[in-house]
């Protein structure tokens, strides 16, 4: 993953190239060269990609990496205080825990509304047959998290034991 030093690179890098389009523009105006156009709009277009290059260098890129942490599925998201994630029927308590901590710090913006609470709620469930040909959804826990700051000590998560059971057992 490139980091913020690497597009401040990319960006001094496009720049000068920027640069060197926008005096082959000056030249094509002054010998009124067919293309001298289409060379304004190659430096139009330099000029954009390399503000969007030294923006992205001004942000740093933050993933936290929770251990234990199994994959899930965004399955819902209005964008602003709910989700909801999908994980597999075979998880255990623990790693639902972790998975739920994984989902509050990948799925934190500064761009969602959080309503009058200004929390976020992550719901974790599964989809579990009981029978053929039929499917139950079941949640299994979920996560609240503020909205107001990044790094939030005070999450609450919720681990719904009473639905473990519900789940198929592995035989291992």
């Amino acid at each position: 993953m490139p980091t913020t030093a690497d597009f401040l690179s990319y960006t001094q890098w496009a720049g000068i190239i920027t640069l060197a389009f926008a005096a082959l523009t000056i030249v094509g105006f002054i010998f009124k060269w067919g293309i001298r156009f289409r060379i304004v709009g190659i430096t139009g277009f330099m000029l954009v990609l390399t503000g969007g290059l030294f923006s992205l260098s001004l942000v740093p890129f933050i993933h936290t990496v929770i251990p234990g942490a199994v994959n899930f599925s965004l399955v819902y998201d209005n964008g602003g205080n709910q989700t909801v994630i999908a994980v597999a029927p075979q998880i255990t308590q623990s790693e639902l825990e972790a998975t739920l901590r994984q989902a509050a710090a990948d799925l934190y913006s500064y761009g969602r509304l959080g309503g009058p609470s200004n929390q976020l709620t992550i719901r974790a469930r599964t989809i579990i047959h009981p029978s053929v040909g039929v499917s139950k959804p079941l949640l299994l826990g979920q996560v609240k998290r503020s909205l107001a700051k990044r790094d939030d000590e005070n999450m609450v998560i919720e681990i719904y034991s009473e639905h473990f059971a519900e789940l198929p057992q592995s035989s291992v």
